[in-house]
């Protein structure tokens, strides 16, 4: 079986990537890009950074946009987002701090609430899927 697209895996400078053989943050096959679950964990991989909703979906949005750049995308190719808050009713701070990165129409979007993330102080989690050149 042939291959028609390459998979690789894009890695920004501003993205602390995970220790090996764990996931990759972002990959690309063709102008699809995968972005995986993003915290607000700091580049030591232990610190979780904002202490509100608003202030990690700040935090991770930063990353996605990050990703994207280094993909040779833009926020606004990204098409697809699931958003998983551990307190569904503060989904409007997450809200907010989309509209800071978002410029033109929101891609469609899967929120859910889970009873935990990796470790109590997160308290959002994002992944996206984009297609790079549809904005």
């Amino acid at each position: 079986m042939q291959k028609t697209t390459k998979k690789e895996r894009v890695i920004s400078p501003d993205v602390a990537e995970p220790g090996a053989k764990l996931w990759s943050n972002c990959v690309r096959v063709g102008n699809i890009v995968y972005i995986s679950g993003m915290t607000s964990r700091a580049a030591d991989q232990v610190t979780i950074e904002g202490a509100d909703e608003y202030e990690q979906a700040k935090i991770i949005f930063g990353k996605i946009r990050s990703l994207m750049e280094a993909a040779g995308g833009a926020m606004d190719d990204i098409v697809k987002m699931t958003i998983y808050l551990t307190e569904i009713k503060n989904n409007k701070q997450v809200w907010k701090a989309r509209e800071e990165y978002f410029i033109n129409d929101f891609p469609s979007c899967t929120l859910v609430e889970v009873s935990a993330l990796a470790t109590p102080a997160i308290l959002v989690e994002i992944n996206a899927t984009a297609h790079i050149g549809c904005s």
